[in-house]
C-alpha cells in the first residue's frame, strides 16, 4: 500500500500542466435555468464531444441534466470504453459539489486539445456529469447556510441519500421520482466507476455504509455506534478513496478534516472513512451502487459549509480539480475483457465474473463486456454462465494507469451437449432470407 500511496501522491504534478486559467464559466452559484444554460453552451461549443440528455424530472418537474462527454461518439457506449459517472448536489443544500463538476465539465473539454493526459482519457473513456440531482433543493436552499437542513430534502421532504433500496435492510418504501430516475439510469448504463459529491464534511468515505442488523446489535452493548463494515472489494474501495484525498489540496490533513470541532476524535486520518465507521446509513446512492449496479462510487465531501460563499468558490475548485481528475482515471486499472460462446463467437451477455473469492460478481453486458478494477497483484478469474463449462484463469495485475489487462473467455457447453439457441448471425441469415422470398 505504501508504493501505492507513493504513486497517487505523485500524480498531483500532472494536472499542474493543465492551464491553470479559470474557466471561462463563472465561479458564482447557478439556478437551475443558469445551469442549464451552461449545461446548453457547452453542448453547443462541442457538439462533437458532447451529448446533454435528461435521465428525468424531479418531483416539481425540473430536468435532471447529464453532459456525457468523450473524444468522439459521446452519444453512444463503445464496446470495451469504460462509462463512469459524476454526481453533484444530491443533498439540494449542499452546493459546491454543483459548481465544481460544472467547471470539470468544462476544464475537460478545453483541455482536450493541449493536455495529453485529459485527451488519453477522453479517447478511451466515457465521462457522464450530473451537476444536479436534486434541482429542487437548490432553489430553496441559500448562501451561508453551512449546517442547516433547508434544501437538503425534495419536494417530499425525502432524503434521496436514504431512499435507495437498502441490501442489508429491504423495504417497500416508495422511491422519490430523482431515486426512481438514478436506478433507471443505472440499468441502461454499465458504469463501472463514480462518486457523488456532498458538503458538510471533508472526507473521501466508502461503503459499506449499512451492515446485517443481527451483527449491528453485537456493538451496541459495546456502546460502538460506528464499527467497520468491510466490503469483499475493501482494498480497492479504500485505496480509491485515499486517491481522492492524497490529490485534494487539505482533504488528506487530518486537522483539516476537523472542519472547526473542538474535538479532536471528530478527524479523519488520511481524509478517508469507512461509511458505516462514519456513521450507519441505510439506503444510499453509493451503497446501491455498489451492490446492485456492480459500480464502485464513493461519497466525497469535499467542503466543510454546506453553503458556502459564492467568492470563495474559486478556492474550492482549486482543491478538487486535481483530485477529480486522478480519481475517475483510475478506472483504467485492473482487468476488462470479451465473454463468448467459443463456437459461434457470439457474446454472452449476463456471465458471472468472479476474482479470488470476493462473493460479489460483476456481469457482463449484451455485448460480453466485464471491467473489474483491481489492485496490483496475482488473481484468479472464474467466469461462469447457466449451461457452460465454467472457466478460470489466473492473471497478474500491474500498477500503473492505462495498463489494464484484457482478459478475454470463450464458454464451451458442457460435453455431448449441442447448442439448441441459433446464434445471432444465423437468426439475420434466416430473417434476410424469409424476407428475399415474400
Amino acid at each position: 500500500m505504501a508504493s501505492q500511496l507513493t504513486e497517487v501522491v505523485a500524480v498531483l504534478s500532472v494536472f499542474i500542466s493543465v492551464s491553470s486559467a479559470l474557466p471561462s464559466i463563472e465561479l458564482v452559484y447557478h439556478n437551475y435555468n443558469d445551469l442549464t444554460s451552461a449545461l446548453e453552451d457547452l453542448n453547443s461549443a462541442y457538439p462533437a464531444m458532447t451529448h446533454l440528455y435528461s435521465i428525468g424530472e424531479s418531483g416539481e418537474g425540473r430536468s435532471l441534466w447529464v453532459l456525457a462527454i468523450a473524444g468522439d461518439t459521446p452519444n453512444e457506449h463503445k464496446r470495451l470504453r469504460p462509462e463512469v459517472k459524476y454526481v453533484g448536489n444530491m443533498h439540494g443544500n449542499e452546493v459546491v459539489g454543483r459548481e465544481v463538476l460544472l467547471h470539470f465539465a468544462e476544464h475537460l473539454l478545453v483541455s482536450y486539445s493541449t493536455d495529453d493526459d485529459v485527451k488519453t482519457f477522453l479517447d478511451s473513456t466515457r465521462i457522464h456529469i450530473m451537476p444536479s440531482l436534486n434541482p429542487d433543493g437548490f432553489e430553496k436552499g441559500f448562501e451561508g447556510n453551512c449546517t442547516g437542513l433547508i434544501g437538503r430534502y425534495t419536494k417530499n421532504r425525502i432524503d434521496i441519500n436514504r431512499n435507495f433500496p437498502d441490501y442489508f435492510e429491504p423495504d417497500d418504501e416508495e422511491r422519490e421520482a430523482e431515486t426512481l430516475a438514478v436506478m433507471d439510469w443505472l440499468t441502461q448504463e454499465k458504469f463501472v466507476l463514480s462518486a457523488n459529491l456532498h458538503g458538510g464534511a471533508l472526507l473521501a468515505n466508502y461503503p459499506h455504509d449499512n451492515m446485517e442488523p443481527a451483527k449491528l446489535q453485537e456493538y451496541v452493548p459495546l456502546d460502538d455506534p460506528a464499527p467497520y463494515s468491510a466490503c469483499p472489494d475493501d482494498d480497492i474501495l479504500r485505496y480509491l478513496a485515499l486517491v481522492y484525498s492524497h490529490n485534494h489540496l487539505t482533504m488528506r490533513n487530518y486537522t483539516e478534516t476537523l472542519c472547526g470541532s473542538p474535538n479532536p476524535g471528530d478527524g479523519f486520518i488520511d481524509g478517508v472513512s469507512n461509511g458505516a465507521d462514519w456513521y450507519i446509513a441505510k439506503g444510499t446512492m453509493q451503497e446501491y451502487n455498489y451492490i446492485q449496479s456492480e459500480c464502485y462510487e464513493i461519497t466525497m465531501e469535499i467542503a466543510c459549509c454546506k453553503y458556502p460563499r459564492e467568492e470563495t468558490l474559486g478556492d474550492y475548485w482549486d482543491q478538487n480539480k486535481v483530485s477529480l481528475f486522478e480519481y475517475i482515471r483510475q478506472v483504467h486499472r485492473g482487468i476488462k475483457g470479451i465473454v463468448t460462446h467459443a463456437s459461434s463467437g457470439d457474446p454472452l451477455s449476463g456471465a458471472s465474473v468472479k476474482v479470488n473469492e470476493r462473493w460479489t460478481d460483476h456481469t457482463t453486458t449484451d455485448l460480453g463486456e466485464y471491467w473489474y478494477v483491481l489492485l496490483p497483484g496475482e488473481y484468479d478469474v472464474t467466469v461462469s454462465k447457466d449451461g457452460y463449462v465454467p472457466q478460470t484463469k489466473t492473471v497478474t495485475v500491474e500498477g500503473g494507469l492505462y495498463n489494464t489487462v484484457t482478459l478475454n473467455f470463450e464458454l464451451e457447453f458442457p460435453s455431448g451437449v449441442t447448442n439448441l439457441v441459433p446464434s445471432i448471425s444465423l437468426i439475420c441469415f434466416l430473417f434476410l432470407s424469409i424476407r428475399s422470398v415474400l
